[in-house]
């Protein structure tokens, strides 16, 4: 666990430090789109967060490898090196699409050469559990083309859920997070040495999440852009690929084929990923696909319909419509998790339909905003404290420079109008907001 944990922080740090640097290049190098009309950002912001993403990749398998544990799953396996290998593909792709918008019909041809590349080195689904039939041996076209439609359908439900600042990178670290726990505990309870690899990968991709997530909060100062959001699918894609059709269920239980698969059944809830523990991209996924069909239009064509934008339109504020969709990927993911460990308790249960409930009030209170205790009110910000306290801050006549910032004209594309700008030029926006004594 130390190894992992090591592997995991060192991930973090090289991607946590990597990206301001990105960040100067993506600005220099042009990789800032004008703000189109499904976005939700107001400021032209810097893409190619995939770049120290993928440097993050390649530090946590480049230590692993020298780690006295960890390196025998590169010794004993191939799989980091089929992973390296598709996520270099994917990964270059996605910076030229952050760049230079190629085709999306490209995109996907290139997701599933990615996929095909891994393949060919060895991470591939070579057996499925089915219950009442047993363990079912695919033969090689077959576990092919399921290891291809599994890449692609993560990486475009990852894709497609990168709508709101910081939303696919949490969601993504939250499901790494579930799937690490259940990684582990087969390959640490059980001794199964072939579910080393996936916990490698889930270690490295939270280590990736949470490295950019604070680059990444609202108000973003650089999107991962296709670069980072395919790269995170495939990686999740690829631990799937490589717990579900490789490790033997066999020997985790005694008794024959069938039985065995019967008491297999709860443990193979969180393993059928990516429909699992990302069930919310992959809804989403499918919604838009039925929606956009139903038009007339192409599947690949962008609209202001996912679920992020829904929440958006009914009232909920950026952040919480952020934090809703976390909520519901921790509740599916780790409810997965709980059932597989114990499916005969009845509490796990009770909890999950407790959670549910939860959730939904949430959901049809999008104006509801909680109010701090009156002794608390000088330690929050002003839209925590009571009217009469924001009615009293409202009253007061406004500086000067404050009107004055106000009166700006919208802010357009360039090095110094960048959303969170600190990389290049002057601040004089943020000095006037000093020197004003508001609170942003």
């Amino acid at each position: 666990m130390r190894e992992y944990l090591l592997t995991l922080c060192i991930t973090a740090a090289v991607t946590y430090l990597l990206t301001g640097p990105v960040r100067k290049f993506a600005i220099v190098a042009g990789a800032m789109p004008e703000i189109r009309a499904r976005d939700v950002h107001r400021e032209p912001t810097p893409r190619l967060g995939g770049i120290a993403m993928f440097f993050g990749l390649c530090a946590g398998l480049l230590v692993a490898d020298h780690l006295t544990n960890l390196n025998e799953v590169f010794e004993k396996s191939n799989e980091p090196r089929a992973l390296l290998s598709g996520a270099a593909l994917i990964w270059l792709i996605g910076v030229l699409d952050d760049k230079f918008e190629i085709d999306a019909l490209i995109k996907l041809g290139g997701q599933m050469i990615a996929a095909g590349v891994m393949v060919m080195q060895g991470l591939t689904i070579l057996w499925l559990p089915i219950p009442s039939v047993g363990t079912v041996a695919l033969t090689q076209w077959q576990g092919t083309l399921l290891t291809v439609a599994l890449v692609v359908i993560t990486i475009n439900a990852v894709n497609f859920v990168d709508g709101l600042d910081g939303l696919a990178s949490g969601m993504v670290c939250i499901a790494a997070a579930a799937f690490f726990m259940y990684a582990y505990r087969i390959w640490y309870s059980y001794g199964i040495e072939a579910a080393a690899p996936a916990t490698l990968f889930a270690a490295i991709l939270m280590g990736m999440c949470l490295g950019f997530l604070p680059h990444n909060m609202h108000p973003a100062r650089i999107f991962m852009g296709d670069s980072g959001s395919m790269l995170i699918g495939l990686v999740l894609a690829a631990g799937a690929i490589s717990i579900t059709g490789q490790v033997d269920p066999d020997s985790l239980f005694g008794g024959s084929q069938r039985q065995t698969v019967h008491q297999m059944v709860p443990v193979y809830i969180p393993l059928l990923l990516p429909l699992t523990i990302i069930a919310i991209p992959a809804a989403d996924l499918v919604l838009a696909i039925v929606r956009r069909t139903w038009r007339g239009q192409s599947p690949f064509a962008a609209d202001r319909g996912h679920l992020h934008h829904r929440l958006l339109e009914i009232g909920h504020s950026h952040s919480r419509a952020v934090l809703i969709m976390y909520f519901w990927s921790a509740l599916i993911a780790f409810g997965a998790l709980a059932y597989s460990v114990n499916s005969a308790s009845m509490w796990i249960v009770l909890g999950i339909v407790f959670l549910c409930a939860i959730g939904l009030m949430l959901l049809l209170l999008p104006r509801f905003t909680p109010r701090a205790p009156r002794w608390a009110e000088h330690f929050v910000p002003p839209r925590y404290r009571r009217r009469r306290a924001v009615a009293e801050t409202a009253s007061t006549p406004a500086h000067p420079a404050a009107v004055e910032e106000e009166q700006r004209p919208p802010v357009v594309a360039g090095v110094a109008g960048v959303n969170g700008a600190t990389a290049l030029g002057a601040r004089p926006r943020f000095l006037d907001r000093r020197k004003a004594g508001t609170s942003r």
